[in-house]
């Protein structure tokens, strides 16, 4: 099959690209270092030539605030699904999150639910697939917090995935048939993310003290078991101790 992957350069869509060019398939990057610009549209007519499907492994953390994310996935999401539409793709898989519609206050998940509805009310064949955080989130976290060896960090109960995991199973439904909402995707255990910002920087061995606080990040409303995943979810093989073992 030939498939594209958008955010092909990113920590997901990297591996979902390898885990398909492994599998046999042939492979159309979808980035703006690329020469592909989801933004505006440029260069996705001719990246989509001849693609049976597309798989949207993009993200986007800086936002500021909802309306921000909101428009920022919103035109990139509307500039896919009409260029797939004329270049007649049939499977549109979009990578989303565990928890995304039990979460108001967080700009990222507002932005990822404008993603799900036009993909569910769009014109291409579709599958949503929700996943709870990457392994290596915690430690992203904290690289956004840090100052002056100080990282605030949010006390989040989640259960989290392997990226290559990830990007392995992204690999296996875009060859296969739309199937609409996914069931949840997550790894085999639940962690304390501030006990896995720690574990992963010392593992680094980066130096950081860690605060835990709720912020306008993340908030109060995604304590307990809101990022968890649903009953009868699919869970991934690798646990966070076997990632964390692996040179980072």
């Amino acid at each position: 099959m030939r498939i594209a992957v958008a955010g092909a350069t990113g920590n997901i869509g990297a591996r979902t690209v390898a885990a398909l060019e492994q599998a046999g398939h042939e492979v159309v990057r979808i980035g703006r270092s690329l020469g592909v610009d989801l933004t505006t549209g440029d260069g996705l007519d001719a990246a989509l030539t001849g693609v049976d499907a597309v798989v949207d492994a993009t993200s986007y953390h800086q936002a500021e605030n909802r309306d921000q994310a909101v428009a920022y996935f919103g035109t990139m999401t509307r500039n896919l699904l009409a260029a797939e539409e004329r270049a007649g793709v049939r499977h549109h898989v979009l990578l989303s999150i565990v928890g995304v519609n039990r979460v108001e206050g967080n700009p990222h998940m507002a932005g990822k639910r404008e993603q799900e509805r036009l993909v569910a009310e769009g014109p291409v064949p579709w599958t949503i697939v929700p996943v709870t955080q990457f392994h290596d989130f915690a430690a992203m976290v904290t690289t956004w917090t840090e100052q002056d060896g100080v990282a605030p960090i949010a006390p989040l109960l989640v259960q989290p995935i392997a990226p290559a995991d990830v990007g392995d199973i992204l690999a296996e439904i875009a060859t296969g048939a739309p199937q609409g909402r996914y069931r949840d995707v997550a790894g085999p255990e639940p962690q304390d993310l501030v006990d896995m910002a720690r574990r992963t920087n010392d593992a680094r061995g980066h130096a950081v003290k860690l605060v835990p606080t709720w912020s306008s990040l993340f908030g109060s409303d995604m304590a307990g078991d809101v990022l968890l995943p649903g009953e009868g979810a699919r869970i991934a093989p690798t646990t966070f101790e076997q990632w964390l073992a692996k040179p980072q």
